[in-house]
């Protein structure tokens, strides 16, 4: 994939070494080179996703609907789930843990769980999400009020149709 090719090439490029994989290598970069490698990486990734490339199988109502299932399965249990949208490729939201291990496992679990769900109704194998989920931690109400307004207006920026996104907004 070009995508993670360009970032490989743009870690090699500054001195980082990449023998563990992506991940795990952007997880070891200082704070300064990682603040670098999401000005450079993450806004691309938003407006590329943004204009739907793709198969864009989460457009299909029935597996929207199976993310939004998951992503609300244990929520008030291991997680408080806030607003999420499900785009056509892609997922936004905001959710509270105890702590950034439960988020991780939690993470991986929706990843897992849905995208075995997803590759079944679809007859087929493989890895459905992409890696590197992007993680933010909320610092306070305005930056939250924000993102609630962020995720809301993200099917009308990507021009989207009801019933091509699923959206829920907490009630609370």
């Amino acid at each position: 994939m070009s995508w993670n090719r360009e970032k490989q090439e743009w870690l090699v490029a500054r001195g980082h070494v990449v023998t563990q994989g992506l991940t795990k290598t952007i997880l070891q970069l200082s704070p300064k080179d990682l603040a670098d490698f999401r000005r450079q990486f993450d806004r691309c990734r938003e407006e590329y996703l943004n204009t739907c490339h793709g198969s864009c199988v989460l457009r299909r109502t029935d597996l929207s609907k199976v993310v939004a299932e998951t992503l609300l399965h244990f929520d008030g249990q291991r997680y408080r789930m806030g607003d999420f949208v499900v785009m056509p490729n892609h997922v936004h939201l905001l959710c509270a843990f105890h702590s950034p291990e439960c988020m991780r496992q939690q993470c991986d679990s929706w990843l897992h769980y849905s995208a075995k769900r997803i590759n079944d109704i679809l007859g087929q194998r493989g890895m459905f999400w992409q890696q590197e989920p992007f993680d933010h931690l909320v610092r306070s109400p305005e930056q939250y009020e924000y993102l609630r307004d962020y995720i809301a207006d993200n099917p009308r920026k990507s021009k989207l149709r009801e019933g091509e996104y699923y959206y829920r907004r907490y009630p609370g």
